[in-house]
């Protein structure tokens, strides 16, 4: 088996459960109350993802980071 590293974005939603994002999987999402709890889940979600989508779903996008827009 292949050992993959995949970014996972967090986020809060208005009820204060951190919500994941892996970006490089389309669709590839979990929730949780609590950070361990939530990387948890991603593992489970990302080897779903990988499982539904076949091996080869990385897009090949790399988050290269976050910058704020003033609208």
């Amino acid at each position: 088996m292949t050992v993959r590293r995949f970014t996972v974005v967090i986020e809060r939603d208005e009820d204060g459960i951190l919500v994941g994002t892996v970006p490089a999987l389309h669709g590839c999402h979990s929730q949780a109350a609590s950070v361990d709890d939530l990387m948890e889940r991603m593992r489970e979600a990302i080897s779903l993802c990988l499982e539904m989508q076949g091996e080869d779903a990385n897009t090949g996008l790399e988050l290269v980071g976050f910058q704020s827009v003033i609208v």
